[in-house]
């Protein structure tokens, strides 16, 4: 399988290229030429199989001659081992809706699910390149300590994580700063998460320091991670679906990496009917799904803080695909949304949109509101995250098999679970050590030279 950036579709690349770029040296980001399509019969098939044995099917058409078959088992069979489930996720009915727990990894989110995979996959290929990379990564709050579990110990590749100070929850930030690892650094910036992916995506842009550092990245805009994601999309479906009933899934997103995945899931040919993007007060994908407005505003702090984010980076391959491949066309958007803060969408390509994606905004009063009713009437406990996407399906009156995406642990959110319910979730024990260890990390301005400096000088 090939690859081509979003903004060059010239020239191509393979799996290894994009797996360790993360981003393509013109700012665009990477997907593939084609995708596996599967028909109704093989995706029946596919029922009887493990979460394991199914993630080695989704993945390995993806991966081209990266590694093989044998060696992609032995991989995804390490990465999940870890997991607190024997098939990785877990099921709850609460009512009409499906729960998928996505939170039983490590870390207790749902982006264990792809990091595992990727860690994994950075040892593999240092292994056998004999090199050292340095990944540099934004968080809004859990990817920093999945990448962190994924990496830490791990030769040949050092880790800087960088987040915005005091805007992630106390467990959060403890999961990525109480580690002993000498190849693992916390940065926290004096700003927001836009500010820390910004900072982020300059220093990619500027080649001489990215080469320099030998630089790679792990957030949402890595293809191995929407691939990996991908995979439990078709898991839940084949679990739960009933055939005479369609399946929707509601996503809480802030950057749009989630719910992509489920959208290249539909784009191989699992059934999916709608995807709800559902999202807190920073609803600029609300907004450009349901009135076409793409348009950046100040970011709000709020109860679900991985939400927290104005400029979606993902988003950018829906516009590839709204742009029916035209990559002139999406680097034109992308300069506009980075100089205007804007992407005005018109009436075709909301329509097309809408054959795929619902939308839906939650304030924090009805966040606390799906917590509390749900704690009431079914003893169980959401994070706020999962109670957007579970009363996102409150704003749209859809049948058949709804399933709700529940992206981490509530005990990672105390101030919000003891808001809404005045009640405090407990950390799984094989976690509770966290609480009392010593956090290591940095405060930084949000200053780019500044960081550099940073990174440059903790890799000499």
């Amino acid at each position: 399988m090939r690859y081509v950036s979003t903004r060059d579709i010239s020239k191509t690349f393979e799996f290894k290229d994009v797996f360790i770029k993360g981003l393509a040296d013109d700012g665009g980001l990477f997907i593939p030429e084609t995708v596996v399509k599967y028909d109704e019969k093989e995706i029946r098939d596919l029922k009887k199989l493990s979460y394991s044995e199914l993630a080695k099917k989704i993945v390995y058409p993806f991966i081209g001659n990266f590694m093989s078959q044998a060696e992609l088992s032995n991989i995804i069979d390490k990465s999940y081992s870890t997991f607190r489930k024997d098939n990785v996720v877990d099921f709850i009915k609460l009512g009409d809706r499906t729960v998928l727990e996505l939170f039983h990894g490590p870390t207790l989110a749902f982006k264990d699910i792809a990091m595992q995979l990727l860690g994994n996959f950075y040892e593999y290929y240092l292994n056998n390149e004999n090199q050292k990379i340095n990944i540099v990564v934004a968080t809004s709050g859990d990817t920093g300590a999945a990448a962190i579990d994924a990496i830490r110990g791990k030769k040949n590749v050092n880790i800087f994580v960088l987040h915005p100070d005091n805007r992630v929850s106390p467990v959060q930030r403890k999961l990525m700063t109480t580690g002993k690892d000498e190849n693992v650094f916390n940065i926290a910036i004096k700003g927001n998460f836009d500010d820390c992916q910004n900072l982020v995506k300059s220093m990619f842009a500027d080649k001489k320091f990215s080469s320099d550092i030998k630089m790679s990245g792990v957030n949402s805009i890595n293809w191995a991670r929407i691939i990996a994601q991908s995979v439990y999309y078709f898991y839940s479906y084949l679990s739960v679906e009933d055939a005479s009933e369609s399946t929707n899934f509601s996503v809480p997103t802030g950057n749009f990496g989630d719910v992509y995945a489920g959208y290249l899931a539909k784009k191989m040919g699992l059934p999916i009917d709608k995807l709800i993007v559902a999202t807190n007060q920073n609803d600029i994908l609300h907004r450009a799904i349901s009135k076409g407005s793409y348009e950046a505003e100040k970011v709000s702090e709020t109860i679900s803080p991985s939400m927290d984010i104005q400029i979606a980076s993902n988003f950018e391959r829906l516009i590839f695909d709204l742009n029916n491949g035209d990559d002139q066309q999406t680097s034109l958007d992308m300069k506009n949304i980075k100089e205007k803060g804007q992407y005005l969408i018109n009436d075709d390509k909301l329509n097309k949109i809408s054959e795929n994606f619902l939308s839906a905004r939650m304030s924090e009063d009805e966040t606390l509101e799906v917590i509390k009713k749900v704690y009431e009437k079914y003893s169980v406990v959401l994070d706020p995250h999962t109670a957007i996407g579970y009363g996102a399906f409150d704003k749209h009156n859809l049948k058949g098999n709804n399933i709700v995406l529940a992206t981490a642990h509530p005990c990672k959110f105390p101030d919000a679970v003891s808001k809404a319910i005045n009640l405090k979730s407990d950390l799984p024990k094989e976690l509770e050590f966290i609480l009392n260890e010593k956090e290591d990390y940095d405060i930084i301005e949000n200053n780019l030279e500044k960081i550099k400096n940073y990174i440059t000088g903790k890799t000499k």
